[in-house]
């Protein structure tokens, strides 16, 4: 039963990617590289007759980047800025550099303000030339579909039950911030959206279709930090973006 555990969590683990720093050494969130992969391979910037192919994201500079001040989710990498590598196939109606710069541009602007990275290198490759006329690539299935949420509220309404406390009652503040899809967990257990330990809380989630992921990792640190059991310290890692 054990090995059998391990195993689907290994699998789990290579099907996220890496754990990117989302935002920067005071953030205290992250995002797993699929996650933030898919919202980059949706952006609408990215020019027509261009296929994008492999595309992963690691720390530009790991020996040199500062330690996150809050503490990491499992495996993460350490909050420094991050390296773009992605290959692409393109119609050859115009110069490659200029459609690798078009390319270029579109990657970095949906890393700061769809997800909130920090971005420091884009490295592309070409790695075939697509004939003129050719379909276009299949469009990217949406997301799942978002939960309504409702911003927090001042207090229990009267007759409401108690409150819910430790890792339960975190996980109901969560899903009230704006911008909160659903819980979404894959570290830990796929039923633990909300891990306590020593103080400090991790939470886990999907972020709603068209809200900035730092954004609202910063709202939800911000509503668990004043919950009970007010941990100490709060990390978020983004785990899915939804799409519109």
């Amino acid at each position: 039963m054990a090995a059998n555990q391990l195993a689907q969590s290994v699998r789990r683990q290579l099907g996220i990617g890496r754990v990117l720093p989302l935002g920067g050494p005071a953030d205290g969130s992250w995002i797993t590289e699929e996650a933030a992969a898919g919202a980059l391979r949706a952006s609408a910037g990215v020019p027509p007759g261009v296929r994008l192919g492999a595309l992963r994201l690691s720390v530009a500079d790991p020996e040199g980047a500062p330690e996150s001040v809050v503490p990491a989710p499992p495996s993460a990498l350490p909050p420094g800025p991050l390296r773009i590598e992605a290959e692409f196939t393109a119609v050859p109606d115009q110069p490659l550099p200029a459609v690798a710069d078009q390319v270029r541009t579109a990657l970095l602007e949906a890393s700061v303000q769809q997800l909130g990275l920090v971005v420091a290198a884009v490295d592309l490759r070409v790695s075939g030339l697509l004939e003129a006329g050719a379909a276009p690539p299949a469009p990217v299935p949406p997301g799942p579909p978002a939960t309504p949420v409702a911003g927090p509220t001042a207090g229990p309404a009267a007759g409401a039950p108690e409150p819910l406390e430790g890792a339960a009652g975190i996980a109901v503040v969560m899903r009230e911030v704006t911008g909160v899809a659903r819980p979404a967990p894959v570290l830990g257990g796929q039923s633990r959206a909300v891990r306590l330990t020593a103080g400090h809380a991790l939470v886990q989630l999907a972020v709603a279709a068209g809200y900035r992921a730092l954004d609202v990792a910063h709202a939800v640190r911000q509503a668990v930090a004043a919950a009970p059991p007010r941990p100490s310290t709060v990390a978020v890692l983004v785990t899915a973006v939804d799409r519109e």
